[in-house]
């Protein structure tokens, strides 16, 4: 189970300091995030629905299939030819992703007893930690001494190796296993199979994914392949939003009247403040911690020339900050008997203060030394945030929603990564475009969208004053993230109880 969330969460931070060289090879630039959004989509549009699948079918089967997709397809991203082959496979490499963790969540929430279910989530979130403190330098590391396919393929060995292990020692019908069993039949077989399918939430899955990937869609196309006011972007969104309105009506009519579909979202879900509250937080620290992941890092090698491991290096005040908050806080909660609640807003007000400061970076080539400071003020806000988060949700919900709640926080926090990168590229795009054409021709301004490693082929004149307007657009993005981090503030108030 270890190896499936190591790998699965693995695959967000090793593509952060590889995607320059990848752009490099591949070209695309100014699609560089699609890379890393793509996966994130399949791996948020299926996170609720693949953990209400493992409630149905069973979370044996569902999870073998998810370690299937997720190896195959890491193998079809390594021998990808062009950039877009590499996004539609990371797609699907997302879904097999989703597919891990949320089995792997339920089935540890089902392996052990109610009080040690803070031990157990505190170890989720190390796992998850820890995939973001090596990833950065595994890709750093890997794109500099070899090709960057190596980043995807080194997925393949250790994941069908934890698929044989997982088919082999978890039991058939966990966690029912002990459970006696009704002799089958091929008619009580195809009987108990046709009961599963009418459990399933078609209509509502659908919905949900609809409304997820057409509004990252809008988001990430506006200011690129087509502008703000443009009839593809109007209808993309107004689309995505009559699907979210769709999908909570639908999920509230089934909640409430259906006896044989199970919801994946359940409208109980809605009408608990404190899970709201929760599921808000959770997209705003989303929009923080993955736009952060892929921004910092490339503004090193982009801003401050470095190569990919060296900007992997300088990103180790973040990584280890994040893992060292989120072993800390439950220990610091539980001694000092700290309301987990009031832990939360203040590393919401940590985060605040961390990505305003970020917003304030020189243009320079060198590398304040006060940056480093403000990463670990990032880190530590964002690492507390997911493991509380997550070590809340059990005690939130009923516990038959176990296995969907997990997957549901995990899955807006993914959502609100695909939101604030999204977000982050149409503000970035549209700021590069029109700054850069007071220095570039249109040719070379085209070169430099497509390729970050075309800029050491312009005049040292043009390239200072090229890298400072990139400074300036990674700076306003940071202010940005600031913004996201106030959301969480106002977020927690929903969560507050006495």
């Amino acid at each position: 189970l270890a190896v499936c969330l190591f790998l699965t969460n693995l695959e967000i931070p090793i593509v952060t300091t590889a995607l320059v060289r990848i752009t490099g090879e591949l070209g695309g630039l100014n699609k560089i995030y699609w890379i890393t959004t793509a996966y994130m989509l399949g791996y948020a549009g299926l996170l609720v629905i693949s953990a209400k699948f493992s409630d149905i079918f069973g979370r044996k089967s569902c999870l073998l299939v998810a370690v299937f997709l997720f190896v195959v397809f890491s193998g079809a991203c390594g021998a990808a030819q062009t950039m877009e082959q590499l996004i539609v496979f990371r797609a699907f490499q997302g879904v097999g992703g989703a597919g891990n963790y949320s089995p792997c969540a339920a089935i540890l929430l089902d392996l052990v007893p109610t009080e040690k279910y803070a031990t157990y989530m505190s170890s989720l979130s190390l796992v998850y930690a820890i995939s973001l403190l090596f990833g950065p330098l595994m890709g750093g590391g890997i794109s500099d001494s070899s090709t960057w396919r190596w980043v995807f393929l080194l997925n393949v060995p250790p994941g069908a190796l934890a698929g044989i292990g997982l088919a082999l020692v978890l039991p058939n019908r966990f966690p029912y296993h002990n459970e006696p069993s009704k002799e089958k039949t091929m008619s009580s077989v195809l009987a108990s199979l046709r009961q599963m399918i009418q459990r399933v939430d078609l209509l509502g899955s659908s919905l949900l994914l609809v409304a997820t990937i057409l509004l990252v869609t809008a988001l990430e196309e506006a200011n690129e392949e087509y502008t703000w006011n443009s009839a593809f972007t109007i209808v993309l969104l107004i689309i995505s939003g009559l699907a979210w309105i769709a999908f909570l009506l639908w999920e509230r009519r089934v909640t409430l009247y259906s006896k044989h579909i199970e919801p994946v979202f359940p409208w109980r879900f809605v009408c608990n403040r404190v899970w709201v509250g929760m599921l808000l937080n959770s997209v705003c620290l989303g929009a923080v911690w993955f736009s952060t992941m892929f921004q910092l890092p490339q503004r090193f090698q982009i801003v401050n020339q470095l190569t990919a491991f060296q900007a992997a290096v300088r990103f180790i005040p973040f990584t280890v900050a994040s893992p060292v908050a989120s072993v800390l806080a439950p220990a610091i909660g539980k001694v000092f008997k700290i309301p987990l609640l009031y832990l939360v807003i203040f590393a919401s007000l940590l985060q605040v203060v961390a990505y305003v400061l970020l917003g304030t970076l020189p243009d320079s080539l060198s590398i304040t030394s006060a940056q480093y400071g403000y990463q670990v003020l990032a880190g530590f806000g964002c690492g507390i945030n997911i493991t509380l988060l997550i070590l809340m949700t059990p005690f939130t919900i009923e516990k038959r929603d176990n296995a969907v709640a997990m997957g549901a926080i995990t899955q807006f926090r993914v959502m609100g990564g695909c939101i604030g990168i999204s977000v982050l590229t149409a503000v970035a795009n549209g700021y590069l475009q029109s700054h850069l054409q007071q220095w570039l021709t249109p040719t070379e301004m085209q070169l430099v969208l497509h390729s970050a490693e075309s800029l050491s082929t312009l005049p040292a004149s043009a390239q200072s004053l090229v890298r400072g307007t990139f400074s300036a657009s990674y700076n306003l993005q940071m202010k940005i993230l600031a913004g996201f981090a106030g959301g969480q503030v106002l977020a927690s108030v929903l969560m507050w109880q006495r």
